[in-house]
């Protein structure tokens, strides 16, 4: 169902309830391609949205985009994952990642002081408890593991780290299956994300992670003002010193202080992807070139500013243009 080119959809907002997501799952299931992709929600839990989903009869892949470590011991996580999987019946994509300072301060005494490693050591520990009989006999910077967990035959679970930047790109081609993108403009992951992602991956030895990229997007509408749009999907992350660094390092001066000129560079820039539905799947396709197999649609500037029904006419309409391109 996941193919090598493949347009998926990530829920915008935190639910609250299972029925926010269930139309957008719905849609994913009556296209017959694509994956439901959920950040981590601190409403209702993000594996429990999937679990339910599962329970009520959708049957898409799911993916998180990403879990927060510091919430979780990797052996619960993989517990999680591989859960995931068995009550779906489809491939899942486990993705982690550690979360800002701000997030890391919410519960730790401090934040990280080494995060690359830490999520490294937190995604080898996962993969060594899904994969091994042995399971994991592991002493990490914030987690110890010594022991496995019951057999039991699933699906396959692909294991995701959350990249911004080279160092956790290169931790991603020693660690994961899928490098897992978001603001992340296309020259930025062709010039400097996937050859790190290669680099890491020739020194283990092992597959170049595939990249899955969450990208905004809204159609223009008359009426619609685009800079608002992006300033409501993307404030949190604009005033983000990581995200906002990545940003510089990409070629776009956008400064944590000024969220509302972030999203104007975004815009400007083209990291914001607009126009009509024909032409934000044009844009999608400069992703592609870029080396993105899998680029996740991200609504959330829509659903927050104008709500359900319109981001879901967008999606409608949007994964409808792609599809044409297809064709």
């Amino acid at each position: 169902m996941i193919s090598s080119h493949t347009t998926s959809i990530v829920f915008p907002v935190q639910p609250t309830q299972v029925a926010q997501v269930m139309p957008f799952a719905q849609l994913l299931q009556r296209r017959g391609s694509g994956r439901l992709w959920l950040g981590q929600s601190l409403g209702v839990e993000t594996h429990h949205v999937f679990a339910a989903l599962a329970g009520a009869g959708i049957r898409v892949p799911f993916g998180t985009s990403v879990a927060l470590t510091g919430l979780r011991h990797p052996y619960d996580a993989a517990v999680q994952a591989r859960s995931i999987a068995q009550v779906s019946g489809l491939p899942f994509v486990a993705g982690i990642g550690p979360g800002g300072e701000v997030f890391q301060r919410m519960v730790r005494t401090v934040p990280l002081p080494k995060p690359v490693t830490v999520s490294s050591q937190y995604i080898t520990t996962m993969r060594a408890l899904i994969e091994s009989p042995g399971g994991a006999d592991a002493d990490g910077l914030e987690h110890s593991t010594h022991g496995a967990l019951p057999p039991m035959d699933t699906p396959p679970v692909e294991l995701g780290l959350g990249v911004l930047r080279p160092a956790m790109a290169r931790a991603a081609g020693r660690t994961a299956d899928v490098a897992i993108t978001w603001l992340t403009p296309p020259r930025f992951i062709e010039e400097t994300l996937v050859p790190a992602l290669e680099q890491g991956a020739t020194e283990a030895g092992r597959p170049v992670p595939r990249v899955a990229t969450v990208v905004h997007a809204a159609v223009r509408r008359p009426g619609r003002d685009i800079e608002a749009i992006a300033h409501s999907a993307a404030y949190a992350h604009l005033g983000s010193p990581h995200y906002t660094d990545m940003l510089r390092q990409a070629g776009i001066p956008a400064d944590p202080a000024d969220p509302r000129g972030g999203a104007a560079l975004l815009v400007s820039s083209g990291t914001f992807v607009t126009g009509t539905p024909g032409e934000i799947a044009a844009g999608f396709d400069q992703y592609r070139a870029a080396g993105v197999g899998e680029v996740i649609l991200n609504i959330c500037g829509v659903h927050t500013a104008l709500g359900m029904g319109a981001a879901m006419t967008d999606v409608q309409d949007i994964l409808a243009a792609v599809d044409g391109r297809r064709a």
